[in-house]
């Protein structure tokens, strides 16, 4: 690390301005064509309506890509985003580094969020298997994948903490909980980095977005954020915290404020907390067009305002908006930013590109390293498996496990569209890769027959009636498209269309039992097909594999072992809702005058930590023990059934009193185990009682030596309790 310290500082005093400041500029490669508008202002158009989606693809057809080869040659262009494949990498670094004064290398980031080429189960549904070695495996995947493509950093892992299903990038995390995000978090950053970052197969992990971004207003994507210090950190920052630790070189800020500030030039949190508190010593990059948007935040007056707070703050680079490139110039000059911020910056940028290993080895990759790479049988093995392990069984009235010989019926548009597998930031995919429900059960031989079901917004009820006779069950493709979760994704009703809740209706009508096959990026709220259906498995959006998952899973050749982590609302208008909450004065109940709304029930449709199994276990003998600053936590669980099984292990605690109002429950730890029919077996858990802690009026952290109450279980409503009171 010296010597790479040293390296820089020689760089720094052979720099001019100039190329300071082309190192904190990302840009992607530029559209030009046959259009007199901006390629965004070309996608509002198709998205607005003003021009459709096949005259946009008329528009593109034409357009062509500049990659600003004669910046990079002045040395104005630190890094690149979009860049995928290994051709158009090496050209570029080439120029870099053989054309330009100074030769530094480029750096090249890309969204891998769920797999490259080879697309994983979205992180919303890994996230089911509460599985860490799974976590970090395809992580490690992802990042052979993308780095034989060129790539150096991904933007990812999201680490939001995300409690409001309305929210399109709830599909992004882990989900609700800090804890489990933390854990998920920390797997991917190690899978993605590998043990050492110079190694031409590992790229650095940028987690974002930096901070609070999943707790946007109203679940509307770009929102404010305004809450109390103790909530922030308490249950939006461990995460960010956890991953730090864990060595993730970047951070991407998020686009929100953070209680009128944006994190985009808040110094106070890229500076203060993350650098400071933290010990974060990586490089920041801004999310796209972060920078230039605070003008519109209303907290700079113009563009150069944005870059001097962006600068000033600790934001290192500048992706996609060019206001660093305008402007830090000129305000360099004037000395309005000072030649020491700028150093700060390059410093940063150069370490990790140091760290990569590209001073030393800049063309870390080849043509022929990529086509051997992606898409090899065993990461389809692998996307296969995760996706069969994060698929919840929501409901089962014997319906599933199907029997081989069986007659399906198959109805959904979702059972044949193959791309609509990959779910939202898969932009490395190639749709054709996908296999779905029908191409499975074509590869498989399953007597089946199949309709969209839905013609115009209209259910056939003749033809479900008429192939209804060739059938034994029904299975019903249904939920969201890709589109619907996902960025810019947020929804004012995350209920079921009303023509998929025709659908099934139409299909329960024929007396023949289904079973529903839920595809989407979110929690729903289906409060009418979780009484009515027989049978639901919600598949989330789960990759390239997805057909023979989910077949794997209906005919039991996989026991389903995941569960959820995030609430299913009864209503949207819960939203958000989760299971870490208060109690209020007056918690809700039957009584008039409690904390409840009067058209909904209490409780959610199906609570975080749930899901059910082909077989059933039973938890007995809870003990709990304190050895000075350490819980020790037993108990049996057995499999009670007559299949194999593995069974997910949550501890929560929830403190009876305190200082401060506490939620009722909350995560502390997890263990998943296998069992075979009859088999026992004692899962331990060790909590560190200074986990348990809060942060009290004037942000001290502190821990309540008093009542507490241990809930280990099957989900987070489901399990044994037991009280202790630490010493």
């Amino acid at each position: 690390m010296r010597d790479i310290e040293e390296r820089i500082k020689k760089l720094l005093v052979e720099m001019t301005a100039e190329e300071k400041i082309g190192q904190l500029i990302q840009c992607g490669p530029s559209l030009v064509g046959a259009f007199e508008v901006s390629f965004e202002e070309l996608l509002d158009m198709m998205f607005d309506g003003r021009i459709s989606q096949e005259e946009f693809g008329k528009l593109m057809s034409t357009a062509t890509q500049d990659f600003h080869e004669d910046d990079i040659r002045a040395g104005k262009i630190g890094s690149f985003n979009g860049i995928k494949n290994a051709e158009t990498a090496n050209r570029l670094q080439k120029i870099a580094v053989e054309e330009s004064r100074l030769g530094i290398p480029l750096l090249f980031g890309y969204d891998v969020i769920h797999g490259y080429r080879t697309i994983f189960p979205i992180p919303l549904a890994e996230s089911c298997a509460w599985d860490p070695v799974l976590w970090e495996k395809t992580a490690r995947i992802a990042a052979i994948e993308a780095t034989a493509a060129g790539v150096h950093m991904t933007f990812a892992p999201m680490v939001d903490v995300a409690k409001d299903a309305r929210w399109g990038r709830v599909s992004e995390g882990a989900g609700e909980d800090a804890y489990l995000t933390s854990v998920f978090g920390t797997a991917k950053v190690k899978g993605f980095q590998d043990d050492d970052l110079s190694r031409e197969d590992s790229m650095a992990a940028c987690i974002k977005h930096f901070a609070g971004y999943g707790a946007a207003e109203a679940g509307r994507d770009y929102n404010r954020v305004d809450m109390s210090m103790q909530r922030l950190f308490e249950e939006y920052m461990p995460p960010f915290e956890a991953c730090v630790k864990a060595g993730a070189r970047a951070v991407m800020p998020a686009f929100n404020d953070i209680n009128g500030i944006p994190c985009s030039v808040s110094r106070w949190l890229l500076t203060d907390i993350l650098r400071n508190r933290l010990g974060f010593d990586g490089m920041t990059v801004s999310d796209s067009n972060a920078i230039a948007e605070c003008v519109d935040h209303g907290i700079a007056k113009d563009r150069s305002e944005a870059a001097k707070l962006a600068i000033e703050a600790g934001m290192d680079m500048d992706m996609s908006s060019n206001v660093y490139a305008e402007n830090l110039p000129a305000l360099l000059e004037r000395g309005v930013i000072s030649e020491a911020d700028l150093d700060r910056a390059v410093t940063d940028i150069m370490r990790i590109k140091f760290e990569l290993g590209l001073f030393d080895h800049p063309y870390q990759t080849s043509c022929e390293r990529e086509k051997e790479t992606l898409l090899r049988p065993e990461y389809r093995a692998c996307a296969r498996e995760a996706a069969a392990k994060s698929m919840v069984l929501l409901k089962n009235e014997g319906v599933l496990p199907l029997k081989k010989e069986i007659r399906i019926g198959i109805a959904g548009e979702l059972a044949d569209q193959r791309a609509e597998m990959t779910g939202a930031w898969a932009i490395g995919a190639n749709g054709d890769d996908c296999v779905s429900i029908i191409d499975a059960c074509n590869a498989s031989n399953i007597n089946y027959v199949y309709t969209p079901g839905i013609e115009n917004g209209v259910v056939n009820k003749k033809e479900i009636e008429r192939l209804s006779k060739n059938c034994d069950v029904w299975i019903a493709a249904v939920g969201e498209k890709k589109d619907q979760s996902g960025e810019a994704a947020s929804r004012a009703d995350i209920g079921l269309p009303k023509e998929q809740e025709d659908l099934l209706e139409a299909l329960l009508q024929t007396g023949i039992p289904v079973a529903a096959v839920l595809f989407n990026g979110r929690p729903l709220a289906i409060p009418w097909a979780a009484k009515h259906v027989p049978a639901i498995l919600e598949a989330w959006h789960p990759g390239v594999e997805a057909g023979n998952a989910v077949l794997d899973i209906l005919f039991g050749d996989v026991n389903p072992s995941a569960k959820l982590t995030t609430t299913f609302p009864y209503t949207t208008g819960q939203c958000p809702m989760y299971y870490a909450h208060i109690n209020t004065g007056r918690p809700g109940g039957k009584g008039k005058f409690t904390s409840k709304y009067l058209d909904t029930p209490l409780s959610p449709v199906f609570p975080f930590g749930y899901g059910l199994s082909y077989t059933s276990f039973e938890y007995s003998n809870l003990s709990i023990r304190q050895e000075e600053d350490m819980l020790h936590i037993l108990v049996d669980v057995k499999n009670t059934g007559k299949a194999a099984g593995e069974e997910i292990v949550q501890c929560y605690t929830g403190q009876k009193t305190g200082r401060r109002v506490r939620p009722v429950k909350q995560l502390r730890s997890f263990e998943k185990i296998a069992l075979d029919p009859g088999e026992t077996k004692k899962v331990s858990f060790d909590i560190d009682v200074k986990n348990l802690g809060y942060y009290d009026w004037n942000m001290n952290y502190t821990v309540d030596r008093g009542a507490m109450e241990i809930f280990v279980g099957t989900s987070s409503v489901e399990g044994l309790k037991a009280d202790i009171v630490l010493k």
